[in-house]
């Protein structure tokens, strides 16, 4: 995750909105967030890791028909992070991961490449990293 989120202490918009969600720390949103928010380098570190814990619990309860790997885990996990608990639990790649079908649930990754309808080259390049990830022995 901290690969693709960057430490930001000062409070941004999204970048695809200009505006909501705002986010801070390792890409830490929330009703907590807003413009001129600032937070110190310990604090986003304490954050990421609740977050984590969070997306974590969030992907076992949305995969509870299958066993991922480790490596399906993490990348579950980051995916979910980015694209929020509730969108993750409903995604196809989910459905597909809990049927026993990781090959198809692979090629589901690159479907969430956009914000606010646009694609952006940096989840591009998360969604490819996390789908390699998934795949690895």
């Amino acid at each position: 995750v901290k690969e693709f989120e960057s430490c930001e202490l000062k409070a941004y918009p999204d970048p695809a909105t200009n505006g909501d969600p705002w986010t801070v720390g390792y890409g830490h949103t929330g009703p907590e967030v807003a413009p001129g928010m600032e937070i110190t380098v310990e604090e986003a570190e304490d954050i990421l890791r609740r977050d984590l814990e969070k997306f974590e619990l969030c992907v076992e309860s949305a995969l509870p028909e299958c066993e991922p790997t480790q490596h399906q885990f993490d990348s579950c996990v980051s995916l979910a992070f980015n694209i929020g608990c509730k969108a993750f639990a409903n995604s196809t790649l989910a459905k597909l991961l809990n049927a026993g079908n990781a090959q198809a649930a692979a090629g589901q990754f690159m479907r969430w490449n956009k914000a606010a309808g646009k694609e952006m080259a940096g989840l591009t390049r998360r969604r490819r990293a996390e789908a390699d990830l998934f795949v690895m022995a």
